[in-house]
């Protein structure tokens, strides 16, 4: 098949997805897409040719873009492999790539009741939000004056404009933490 029937095949295929996961007939979205039932059934099969209006029309109607429904997608090394980052006494490896969704990443920390130095002890303050949850061990979350436990399965959502560290308790922690674009830098690109 050529590339662009590749293409072609992947965008009604993508269609029909979107279409199926909203629980949706051809009926429901050829008439939020102005199109006749018929013809979005041709669509879908490959039997019809996709005009640009039609594609523009039915990307609005399943609530997407156009752009999103002919985005070509490398996948072929979808396995990221994290490096180890060890620094200020963290070890963290990055498990999202630079191209994750709404600019956040993802990241597992293991933190140690020794981890000392710049930024461990010291309560920083960014804008956004940050999320973690504790994969195993206990943390300290402390939040301006309070410190609060968060225990192995537990999760913390927290604004990130209240003064914050995170620090193990009784011992070694491992965390799995979303940051946006302000957290990653705070975070994980201390400056010297």
């Amino acid at each position: 098949m050529t590339q662009e029937g590749d293409l072609d095949a992947t965008v009604r295929m993508r269609i029909r997805s979107l279409r199926q996961a909203r629980g949706w007939s051809l009926d429901n979205l050829a008439e939020r897409a102005h199109l006749s039932p018929s013809g979005l059934s041709r669509i879908e099969t490959g039997r019809q040719r996709l005009s640009l209006d039609q594609l523009a029309s039915l990307a609005k109607a399943l609530g997407t873009s156009a752009d999103q429904l002919l985005e070509t997608i490398n996948d072929d090394d979808v396995v990221i492999r994290p490096e180890r980052d060890e620094q200020r006494g963290l070890t963290t490896w990055l498990l999202s790539r630079g191209s994750a969704p709404a600019g956040v990443t993802v990241a597992k920390m293991r933190i140690t009741d020794e981890a000392r130095g710049p930024g461990v002890d010291e309560l920083g303050v960014h804008p956004g939000k940050e999320w973690f949850t504790v994969l195993s061990g206990t943390v300290a979350l402390i939040l301006g004056d309070r410190a609060i436990r968060v225990e192995t399965g537990q999760a913390a959502e927290f604004s990130t404009m209240v003064p914050h560290a995170i620090k193990a308790h009784g011992g070694p922690a491992e965390v799995l933490v979303i940051l946006d674009g302000d957290g990653q830098r705070s975070h994980l690109h201390p400056s010297p």
